[in-house]
């Protein structure tokens, strides 16, 4: 049986996608093939990178991309957000985060999808073992948060008298990190999940608009097939945190593990950082990001010669002329 690791990325993430790649290679080893989902066609650096690699390659389905990307689209567009959203549709509509669901397309008969954003801290091995009995493999704490922030519209479920938050929340997961199985959507599912949520009205379960991990939420939930998340374990230490931004970790060896208990984590998410950050960081400024050391230690793990030294703080003139790029840029969200 053949697993593998998927991520999506392009150029834009390039530092954050050679920090993953070498965390998977120290920490899992480069027996394990990776494979690279575009985000988009700017891949120039993501193809290069690929090349100096022999196990890592990058998906060329390009019928599935397509797929999964017009299913998106037909779906947020009927959703009461998309109705109600200052964002022009050109802006909307070219996000492309859904394409993660092309893994289910993919060549690996098991696999754990890993976002760009993140490092890999431990084997998967429990993973796919776990996928000998569940469809579906997460770790996160998405099933803790406040009900009407979920992905799936509690309050209206539980109005309709068609589940109740006891049946919904041990189904929440988020879509940054999953084990999972080729083959579980097919193209004949999409579009029998596509009548039930455009012609049926099932797409207001969706709590947020244009949000992939709302959307596969609503498929993992809607197929009824056995999910497994790690934070519900009945074993204590299968229970962890993995976000940069949240959690407090201990760094052993350049390995983090859970500050209670010392718990191994299978990955830290740079959740809620922009890619902006990271390559800012590489090229020496001193930008405050939670375990950055941990990050540049992985990104530099094979040019230790590029790894910044001495870090900088942008002058006053950098700062202005970024907060004027911010603004320009929302206002075109707005108005292209």
């Amino acid at each position: 049986m053949t697993i593998g690791i998927y991520t999506l990325a392009n150029d834009t993430v390039y530092d954050q996608l050679v920090a993953l790649l070498n965390s998977i290679e120290v920490n899992i080893g480069t027996d394990i093939h990776v494979c690279i989902i575009p985000y988009n066609e700017q891949l120039d650096l993501v193809k290069r990178e690929v090349n100096s690699r022999t196990n890592v390659t990058i998906f060329d389905n390009s019928e599935s991309i397509r797929r999964w990307e017009k299913f998106a689209h037909e779906v947020w567009a009927v959703h009461p957000g998309a109705k109600v959203s200052k964002l022009s549709r050109n802006w909307w509509s070219s996000g492309h985060l859904q394409r993660k669901m092309c893994a289910f397309d993919g060549v690996f008969e098991k696999f754990v999808f890993c976002d760009a954003d993140s490092l890999v801290m431990k084997s998967f091995d429990n993973i796919f073992e776990k996928l000998d009995t569940y469809s579906f493999v997460f770790d996160d704490w998405i099933h803790t948060k406040n009900r009407i922030k979920v992905p799936l519209n509690i309050p209206l479920l539980e109005q309709a008298n068609l589940f109740t938050e006891k049946d919904i929340r041990p189904q929440l997961h988020c879509s940054d990190f999953f084990g999972s199985k080729r083959g579980l959507f097919t193209a004949e599912d999409l579009t029998k999940y596509k009548k039930f949520l455009i012609e049926d009205g099932e797409v207001t379960w969706l709590t947020a608009w244009w949000d992939d991990a709302h959307l596969f939420n609503y498929l993992t939930f809607k197929s009824n097939l056995p999910l497994f998340n790690f934070t519900r374990s009945e074993n204590g230490e299968e229970r962890t945190g993995n976000c940069a931004i949240a959690d407090p970790f201990v760094n052993i060896n350049n390995v983090l593990y859970n500050k209670e208990g010392l718990k191994p984590i299978h990955r830290l998410h740079y959740m809620n950082y922009p890619a902006i950050d990271f390559t800012r960081l590489c090229s020496g400024e001193d930008v405050n990001i939670h375990y950055k050391e941990e990050f540049l230690h992985y990104r530099f793990l094979k040019q230790p010669e590029n790894k910044p030294q001495k870090f900088y703080n942008p002058n006053l003139s950098k700062k202005i002329y970024r907060l004027y790029e911010k603004a320009a840029k929302k206002v075109k969200t707005l108005v292209s």
